[in-house]
């Protein structure tokens, strides 16, 4: 008979997501796993495969996740500018108050795995381009209604906006702590616009 299991695995999940951002796939243990989830090895086994299944079930909530959130807002939002603008003033004011310099999981695994993992590389491409559609269909709402000038291309600011949100989280990641420098960044970005 089946034992039940006696954790939440979408809890776990989110606890796998912290310790994979924090110290990176290649910097994580099999023993900081069961540390950080507080399960035994076997549970952790069964339940997810092995450390790199666990490693791409985790990416891929993360990515669920945060592609849900600014769709949501972007979508739901009656001034699109004003929309990306708060997502890139949240991901600085992230950025800033960053105390382990963690930076964006999905970006530090397209540097850490992707050029070495097909499987990595796929999701970050598949990240790429969804995050691509979500800024362009918002792009070409906001230059519909006045909001944004239509002097660029919709596609080619998606592409840039994606581009320099991703370049703010590598920022992050280096340790950046310079509000100055986040503050060029975004005026450079929003003058576009």
């Amino acid at each position: 008979m089946a034992r039940t299991k006696e954790f939440n695995e979408d809890q776990v999940l989110d606890k796998a997501v912290e310790i994979f951002w924090h110290k990176g796939y290649n910097g994580t243990s099999a023993q900081d796993l069961v540390n950080h989830l507080g399960l035994s090895r076997s549970s952790l086994y069964d339940t997810f495969g092995d450390k790199q299944k666990l490693f791409v079930t985790s990416l891929k909530r993360y990515q669920k996740q945060g592609q849900d959130a600014v769709k949501e807002l972007l979508e739901n939002s009656e001034n699109v500018k004003d929309a990306i603008s708060q997502i890139f003033k949240q991901a600085v004011l992230e950025s800033l108050d960053d105390r382990i310099t963690k930076g964006c999981f999905m970006v530090n695994s397209a540097v850490e795995l992707a050029m070495h993992e097909p499987q990595i590389e796929k999701i970050v491409i598949e990240n790429r381009q969804i995050m691509e559609e979500v800024f362009f269909n918002a792009i070409k709402k906001g230059q519909e209604k006045g909001q944004i000038s239509t002097k660029n291309d919709a596609q080619m600011l998606a592409r840039f906006v994606f581009n320099n949100y991703s370049g703010i989280r590598v920022l992050a990641r280096g340790g950046e702590k310079d509000k100055t420098v986040y503050d060029d960044i975004l005026k450079a970005i929003f003058s576009l616009f």
